[in-house]
């Protein structure tokens, strides 16, 4: 079951140019703010700027749709015809994401909480 996506994570090289960049857009500080994510929390969506986003194959910003059971919901994605982007993962206190490709090439971000 999917609760919906609530999270989008972009790519940046320069995280400090991105920041002011968020900052303005969103017009808040971040909620986490690490050399390795910086992440914002506005009108209910989080948004993040990962640094290393490139460098794993991030082309463009990634929704993040958010999952009960995220193992099983990647499977159900790469059975339909999806292929794997970015394995699972734990990005800090037990939140795991994943990525796959749909036949369109679109990326489709999955994410689950602890």
């Amino acid at each position: 079951m999917t609760t919906g996506m609530s999270t989008v994570i972009y790519p940046v090289h320069d995280l400090d140019r991105a920041k002011e960049v968020y900052g303005a857009l969103l017009g808040s500080a971040p909620v986490m703010d690490e050399p390795y994510y910086v992440g914002y929390a506005v009108a209910g969506q989080d948004v993040g700027l990962d640094p290393h986003g490139h460098r794993q194959g991030m082309t463009g910003p990634v929704g993040y749709w958010h999952v009960d059971d995220l193992k099983a919901r990647l499977q159900a994605l790469l059975d339909a015809g999806a292929e794997l982007s970015q394995e699972i993962r734990d990005v800090g206190g037990g939140k795991l994401i994943a990525s796959v490709t749909d036949p369109d090439g679109n990326v489709i971000g999955l994410l689950q909480s602890p």
